[in-house]
């Protein structure tokens, strides 16, 4: 068994890379972590949101999806995580999630992941923000496709997710 482990907060395609490598090599699990954080500018969509996401992008496709809450304590996340996602190969482009779970002598599989740093959810999460203050449809999808697969565009659009991120950050300090 093949496992992606990741936030997903949101799905992007990064993500969907990461997936594609995994079942292109049989049976997969995706690991959501942080399953339990409370909504937050990181943690935007609940666990249960991020499933819907990564199903919609699935369609078809079979993948097992876990939810894991995090223990904040790296030297025990691997035996923590492994009740949840179970045993098997460990798929990532993520150096320390690599060497947690090398340490922890767990297989893991390198897939190289071009423009990494277009990828990060924190980039896509400031993107979205940007976004949440623009009422025009095709627009917000010509940008959000740029990093995201158009399937999650579509779920983030129906459920009016946006919206979200602009009302969390209503409070905060903006610059200008």
């Amino acid at each position: 068994m093949y496992i992606v482990l990741g936030r997903f907060q949101p799905f992007h395609k990064g993500h969907a890379h990461l997936v594609e490598a995994a079942l292109a090599k049989g049976n997969t699990t995706i690991a959501i972590g942080s399953s339990q954080a409370e909504p937050s500018m990181n943690n935007p969509w609940s666990a249960e949101e991020r499933e819907e996401m990564i199903r919609a992008w699935l369609g078809d496709r079979e993948a097992d999806i876990v939810q894991i809450p995090d223990i904040n304590d790296p030297p025990n996340w691997v035996s923590h995580a492994t009740k949840y996602h179970g045993e098997g190969i460990l798929v990532t482009s993520d150096e320390p999630t690599k060497s947690l779970y090398e340490q922890s002598d767990f297989q893991v599989e390198w897939v190289d992941l071009s423009n990494r740093e277009s990828f990060e959810g924190w980039r896509v999460r400031a993107t979205l923000k940007m976004l949440s203050t623009v009422y025009e449809t095709e627009a917000q999808k010509e940008v959000m496709s740029a990093s995201i697969p158009t399937e999650v565009v579509g779920w983030l659009l129906d459920q009016d997710a946006l919206y979200r991120l602009y009302t969390m950050s209503r409070d905060l300090e903006h610059a200008g």
